[in-house]
């Protein structure tokens, strides 16, 4: 059934890949972004584009929402004005919406918001379900704040998922893209000690989960998205440097990672070994379980 659908992030690494795919099976969509509407378009299809959530205060109303909106976390330094900017770009954002949901006509039946595995802070070896207690730390903060912002609709009827994302692996772009460079050069290599679990997933398998999510009138709560099968850093490295023809032999020090990044160096030096317990448990299918399978797809 068609639905009128508000996506915001959908310009985003994800959203490049969902906004079609929503577009395919005959939703609506309306995409808040500040880009303008030309290249939102180009990027998303055929949508409508909103650049101020201001502009949907007393909406007539949309049947679902999507939020994946918020600065990404990796792309500078952690100072604390940064750290103000991801908090803002998340929370407040996310706050901001609530707000303006509940002057709609008709709210919506579903949201489905974005967060990450960093709520859980680092869990060193031990297996990360949905049910484990956190470590608390910044990420573990900024996930568990925005989290509670998007659970206030809760209140209002509506049915609220949060997509615990992991290391999002994709082709044009992400994490992966500032990678495969120096590993096609052969200059790739394990990260501190490479003990380290990453919890990876391919992108296509986050929008099939978005989409299961969006679907599914059972589910709500929190998700993990990240691939059954986690692995530690030294076999990701391994991976990648298979997938592009070239050997990991320059392993960057976890002295040399703090220096140069600050805080910023636990988000690569420490890790969850993350798996989608209530995903699997509800019936949802990888398309790319395997990470030597998705990372080949990613760069091939």
């Amino acid at each position: 059934m068609s639905k009128r659908i508000l996506v915001t992030g959908g310009t985003g690494f994800i959203g490049q890949v969902l906004c079609p795919k929503l577009n395919a099976k005959g939703h609506s969509l309306t995409v808040l972004s500040r880009r303008p509407e030309n290249d939102v378009r180009a990027i998303c299809g055929r949508v409508e584009t909103v650049s101020d959530l201001a502009l949907l205060k007393d909406h007539p109303g949309f049947d679902a929402i999507i939020n994946l909106a918020g600065e990404g976390i990796a792309d500078k330094r952690w100072s604390e004005q940064r750290k103000q900017a991801l908090r803002s770009s998340r929370i407040g954002l996310t706050r901001d919406l609530v707000n303006v949901v509940r002057s709609w006509a008709t709210r919506p039946t579903v949201m489905v918001s974005g967060s990450a595995v960093g709520f859980y802070g680092d869990q060193g070896d031990a297996r990360v379900t949905e049910a484990t207690s956190p470590n608390d730390e910044f990420t573990h903060r900024l996930c568990r704040d925005w989290e509670a912002e998007a659970l206030k609709l809760e209140h209002d009827g509506v049915r609220v998922c949060l997509s615990r994302t992991g290391v999002v692996a994709g082709s044009g772009g992400g994490f992966l893209q500032r990678m495969v460079l120096p590993f096609r050069l052969g200059l790739g290599g394990r990260l501190g000690s490479g003990r380290q679990f990453m919890p990876w997933v391919h992108r296509d398998d986050v929008v099939a989960a978005l989409m299961f999510m969006l679907e599914s009138e059972q589910a709500s709560g929190p998700y993990n998205v990240v691939s059954p099968n986690p692995v530690t850093n030294r076999e990701f490295t391994r991976c990648l440097a298979k997938a592009v023809h070239r050997p990991a032999l320059f392993p960057a020090p976890e002295p040399v990672l703090k220096l140069a990044l600050g805080e910023m160096a636990r988000l690569l030096l420490t890790g969850q070994q993350a798996v989608p317990e209530r995903l699997q448990q509800q019936g949802f299918q990888f398309t790319h379980p395997q990470l030597q399978e998705a990372l080949e797809s990613c760069v091939r």
